[in-house]
C-alpha cells in the first residue's frame, strides 16, 4: 500500500496560495520561490512515485510555460484530478475525471511507495475526511497572507500529529514533517 503525503508550501496562517497567486501574479506573491530551501525541495520530490493535483494546481504550472497534457515535474507520473479540464492522457500525465477520492483510495491500495498530493485545498480536505492522507510535509513560508486558499479547503480538521522531522533554512522557511495519527 502506498503512503499519501500532502507536501505543500503554506503560509504561517495556513494558506497554500495567496490572492496574488490566485490571480496569476506570481511576481507579487509573498510565497518564497527562491532560496536555500529550493534544492532540498527538488531533491525531495524525486522520492515520489506519482504526483496528484487538482485543476487549479495543475493550471498554476501554465504560468511557468507548461501546457495541458505536459508534466509539471519531469520524471514523475502525474494524475490530474479534474472534471472540467480536457486533454489527452499520456504516459506521463493522466487526466482523472469522476470521483477523485475513490480514485486515490484505489491508487493507494494498488501502488507502493509514496504518492505526492501537491496541492488543492478542497481535495486535501476531502482526503483528510476519509483518512487517506498519511503524512504532512509543510514548507512553512515566514509570511502571513490574510486570505487565499486554505490548506484543507473548507474542512476544519481536528487531528493529532507526530513531528518526525524539522529543518530550518536561513531564508526563514521551515520544513516540517508530521505523521497523522487518526483517532
Amino acid at each position: 500500500m502506498a503512503t499519501l503525503v500532502y507536501h505543500v508550501a503554506v503560509s504561517l496562517d495556513h494558506f497554500i496560495a495567496d490572492p496574488e497567486m490566485m490571480d496569476g501574479k506570481i511576481d507579487r506573491s509573498l510565497f518564497m520561490f527562491e532560496g536555500d530551501h529550493v534544492p532540498d525541495f527538488l531533491a525531495d520530490i524525486q522520492q515520489y512515485a506519482a504526483v496528484l493535483m487538482g485543476r487549479k494546481t495543475y493550471e498554476f504550472g501554465f504560468l511557468f510555460g507548461a501546457k495541458p497534457g505536459e508534466p509539471g515535474y519531469k520524471g514523475i507520473k502525474h494524475y490530474i484530478l479534474s472534471n472540467s479540464l480536457q486533454f489527452e492522457s499520456n504516459d506521463e500525465v493522466e487526466l482523472i475525471q469522476g470521483d477523485a477520492v475513490a480514485f486515490i483510495r484505489d491508487l493507494k491500495e494498488r501502488e507502493d511507495g509514496k504518492l505526492w498530493l501537491c496541492g488543492g485545498g478542497e481535495l486535501a480536505g476531502a482526503l483528510l475526511n476519509e483518512k487517506l492522507i498519511d503524512q504532512l510535509v509543510l514548507k512553512v513560508n515566514p509570511v502571513f497572507v490574510g486570505q487565499g486558499v486554505p490548506m484543507f479547503g473548507s474542512v476544519k480538521p481536528r487531528m493529532a500529529l507526530e513531528l518526525s522531522d524539522l529543518k530550518r533554512y536561513s531564508s526563514g522557511v521551515l520544513k516540517t514533517t508530521y505523521d497523522i495519527r487518526y483517532t
